[in-house]
């Protein structure tokens, strides 16, 4: 059974879930979890967790993403994609560049968005994207996220393309569709490509179809990343003694001298006398000892 992280590229036309579906025949394994579910007609990075890296599905789904997006200006649809019915079509003539980036750019920082109907989230116990289809509209309450940046990388109306980093729970189409509110000329997203989440970015992605040949080829570990590849910057504390050794492999609390007095409040992760990657432990200044956040063994 494999064990980590695949770094896959979600092609346009696939959902979240039937990535991992065909991963699961791919790796000839059921435990598999994707997390932060890509739109079908999005493209881009989607971490996929095999094995005991399932364990990391919460762990990253809270993480930064950044995508590159183009916002087509002048047309307000349901969906606020493309891909939805044309609500409203507006003239753009008389936008300049200056106005644009300055609008855009007033969205970098604390934000709240209102997540769109055509979405996963549920109220009361159902889905928002179930009621809009079945044309019925609820309230939503609007929600803080985070814009940390917006790289406009070109402006040929009526589309606008731009890089966007944020933070978890930012719908990118709700962007575009407020962008182009705030502008008075309405606006919804064109394309989508999440290029890096986790940091890891679109550069070390891998296609199904890619996949399908590493397996063919009896190559399919080199697309699986060990677990500890999504702690990178974390600092790391090797187990010394028997003792120790039995408490971090049981998930138990433990103290390291040395660990402890270079300590700087930050995670570590934990290996055990024989080199394996334990998991991820914080110290506690309280009780100066090492205390278990997520154990892999």
């Amino acid at each position: 059974m494999y064990d980590g992280l695949i770094n896959v590229y979600k092609e346009k036309g696939f959902t979240s879930h039937d990535v991992v579906a065909k991963l699961r025949g791919i790796l000839g394994q059921k435990k598999v979890g994707h997390t932060g579910t890509l739109d079908p007609e999005a493209e881009g990075v989607l971490l996929v967790c095999a094995g005991k890296g399932t364990k990391l599905c919460d762990m990253l789904t809270d993480r930064d993403k950044t995508y590159r997006a183009v916002l087509l200006l002048g047309k307000r649809t349901d969906t606020q994609d493309t891909t939805g019915e044309v609500l409203e079509e507006r003239d753009i003539s008389g936008l300049t560049e200056e106005s644009i980036r300055d609008v855009i750019q007033s969205f970098v920082g604390d934000y709240e968005q209102i997540p769109p109907m055509y979405s996963a989230l549920k109220v009361n116990g159902k889905k928002l994207c179930d009621l809009a289809r079945a044309g019925v509209e609820v309230e939503r309450k609007a929600r803080p996220v985070k814009i940390y940046g917006i790289t406009i990388e070109s402006i040929e109306l009526p589309r606008v393309v731009m890089t966007v980093s944020c933070s978890k729970g930012t719908y990118i189409r709700t962007l575009c569709h407020d962008i182009g509110e705030r502008l008075l000329a309405g606006g919804c997203m064109q394309s989508l490509v999440r290029i890096k989440t986790a940091g890891f970015d679109i550069s070390g992605s891998r296609t199904l179809g890619e996949m399908q040949r590493l397996k063919d080829e009896d190559r399919l570990s080199e697309a699986v990343l060990p677990l500890e590849a999504v702690f990178q910057n974390y600092r790391k504390v090797h187990v010394m003694d028997a003792d120790t050794d039995r408490l971090v492999i049981n998930g138990n609390p433990f103290y390291n001298a040395d660990a402890a007095q270079n300590e700087c409040g930050s995670p570590v992760c934990v290996y055990s006398m024989d080199g394996r990657f334990v998991g991820i432990y914080e110290f506690v200044r309280e009780k100066r000892m090492f205390y278990p956040q997520k154990i892999f063994l």
